[in-house]
């Protein structure tokens, strides 16, 4: 445990999703922010610390260059990461946002804080029936979040981390767009998504242990 803090503290880093936005909508004209961590803030109680750092519209190389005094200087026992929405959204390839990503686990890792990746979630879009460009750019565009996630993936099992498939916990199965209950815009979450994104995390990572974070027998392995 670091010296600065009693109990384990767990900062939450990225862009919107971890910021909570949602875009107002008839429905929700005044939508407030509802970030994960408040979730995940609740389930741990007494037993943890959490705090947000999220910026919207964030790319992971403006992650990269706040991450020393956001995260670094801050010295939280664990940094869960989650970036590479907005880049995916400027066409950028999969392997450089993988490298921005990469060298903020490893720059916790080098200050003895635990990096827990997350991968990204997927989009929504009716493309009705119609629609055959429509049907191929999301095609396309979900098959890049893919290989970005695969990359994430195979990072944490390299690397023996736990990682969060947040794409996963929230895709439609068939269609793997983002399941309409847990899309705001087509992009960022619903309040019923961010609870869902901090209530499996907790369930599947600091249940057990907030200091050290574990996924389920089905995950990789805790270093």
């Amino acid at each position: 445990m670091h010296p600065l803090h009693s109990t384990p503290f767990i900062l939450c880093f990225g862009d919107s999703l971890t910021a909570g936005y949602q875009t107002p909508s008839p429905a929700h004209p005044h939508a407030e922010e509802t970030p994960y961590g408040q979730v995940l803030q609740e389930r741990l109680g007494s037993q943890g610390r959490v705090e947000i750092s999220g910026v919207c519209g964030e790319l992971t190389g403006e992650m990269v260059l706040r991450f020393r005094a956001a995260v670094l200087n801050r010295r939280p026992q664990t940094v869960i990461i989650l970036g590479g929405t907005n880049d995916l959204g400027w066409n950028a390839n999969p392997m450089e946002i993988m490298r921005n990503l990469v060298k903020m686990y490893e720059l916790a890792r080098a200050a003895s804080i635990v990096p827990v990746p997350v991968t990204v979630p997927s989009v929504r879009i009716d493309v009705g029936q119609d629609s055959p460009d429509a049907a191929s750019w999301l095609a396309a565009h979900i098959q890049r979040r893919q290989r970005l996630n695969a990359l994430i993936a195979d990072y944490a099992h390299r690397k023996g981390l736990s990682y969060f498939d947040l794409f996963a916990a929230t895709a439609e199965p068939e269609s793997l767009m983002l399941a309409e209950p847990y899309s705001n815009d087509g992009l960022h979450l619903t309040t019923s998504g961010y609870r869902l994104f901090g209530r499996l995390l907790y369930e599947q990572l600091f249940a057990s242990d907030p200091a050290d974070p574990c996924t389920t027998p089905s995950g990789p392995a805790c270093a």
